[in-house]
């Protein structure tokens, strides 16, 4: 009988740490507490129809977006686990205007994190696939003090590791340290994330397409040219591509990654700057589809290479198999003459 290797995301990241002789284990133990916050989270979703966590929490956020009873409970869980770790110097959330600041007697450590804490959040109540979005950076700011906004505004190049957290008919948790992106599928009956999807790497080119059609009308011409294409006998596969869109971009981003193709949501007339956040979904869902052998593309260049200007700047997104990635920009490209 062959045997089986059961390994843990805690030995994955321990033996990846291994081969860097020069690591502290800082980044290690910061990764280890992502994934125990992901397994309170994933407790938390699989009941919430039971324990009265679903439904609007009241009020909005900085983006003026009804705030989820879930969304409430992510945020707060995932600051109240990361900040005392030791390992930041600062942290930012999507639902947080500001940067949050780590008590003064932990701040001293020399990570950034960034995080989406509920991904998905508008279909909570229905019960679809949401997730958890994390950015990892090295802080920049000397001497000791509490971090800033300069150590979060950072391109997405300079980032050190990234992960999403799928809460799904299974909880996977899929992380980049730049080398190689792997997937951890939880196994509720010993309560760890087991490694499931060793260094998975993206097709060249998919047969799927995942965008809101909906905002067809506010598109580009040379946009809508390109979806015109993929749906018809002309596409790169000479048939039409299959369109799925869930709405959920960490289960929409998790499917690309696994069978290839492409998913969007780009620039328009309602929104020319795109709807997603760059710090925390475009850089690290870019981070780790390219470290999985994909390509990111804000339409005219590479989604880490941004430069952004504050903590809620937004960026179009168009990210999955490298052809597929390199077609969308084509058309755009041709469009803009």
């Amino acid at each position: 009988m062959a045997k089986r290797n059961f390994v843990t995301i805690e030995r994955h990241i321990i033996e990846e740490q291994m081969k860097h002789p020069e690591a502290t284990g800082e980044l290690s133990k910061l990764l280890t507490d992502l994934s125990i916050a992901a397994k309170i989270i994933s407790r938390e979703v699989n009941k919430a129809g039971l324990v009265n966590i679903l439904g609007v929490a009241g009020g909005e956020n900085v983006h003026g977006e009804r705030v989820k009873k879930l969304d409430v409970f992510a945020h707060d869980l995932l600051f109240g686990m990361m900040d005392h770790g030791g390992q930041l110097a600062v942290m930012a959330s999507e639902e947080e205007e500001g940067v949050m600041e780590i008590p003064p007697d932990k701040r001293v450590g020399k990570y950034v994190l960034l995080f989406d804490p509920l991904d998905g959040s508008s279909n909570i109540d229905a019960n679809v696939s949401i997730g958890t979005i994390f950015s990892i950076f090295r802080r920049v700011t000397e001497g000791g003090g509490p971090g800033g906004l300069e150590d979060c505004v950072r391109p997405g190049v300079k980032q050190v590791a990234a992960g999403y957290v799928l809460y799904g008919s299974s909880t996977m948790f899929v992380y980049t340290a730049g080398e190689g992106t792997h997937g951890f599928t939880l196994d509720p009956s010993i309560g760890e994330f087991l490694l499931s999807h060793e260094n998975i790497r993206i097709p060249k080119r998919g047969n799927i397409y995942s965008v809101n059609e909906g905002n067809y009308p506010y598109w580009s011409d040379g946009l809508k040219r390109y979806v015109e294409n993929l749906r018809s006998e002309q596409s790169p596969i000479g048939k039409p591509y299959s369109a799925r869109y869930i709405g959920s971009m960490v289960a929409d981003v998790h499917r690309t990654l696994l069978y290839g193709g492409v998913f969007l949501y780009p620039a328009d007339a309602k929104r020319p700057n795109g709807k997603l956040r760059l710090l925390y979904e475009a850089n690290p869902m870019a981070f780790i589809v390219e470290s999985a052998g994909g390509k990111a593309s804000d339409g005219a260049g590479r989604i880490l290479e941004r430069t952004p200007e504050g903590l809620h700047d937004r960026c179009p997104v168009i990210l999955g198999s490298a052809d597929d990635v390199a077609d969308a920009e084509r058309f755009l490209r041709e469009e803009r003459g």
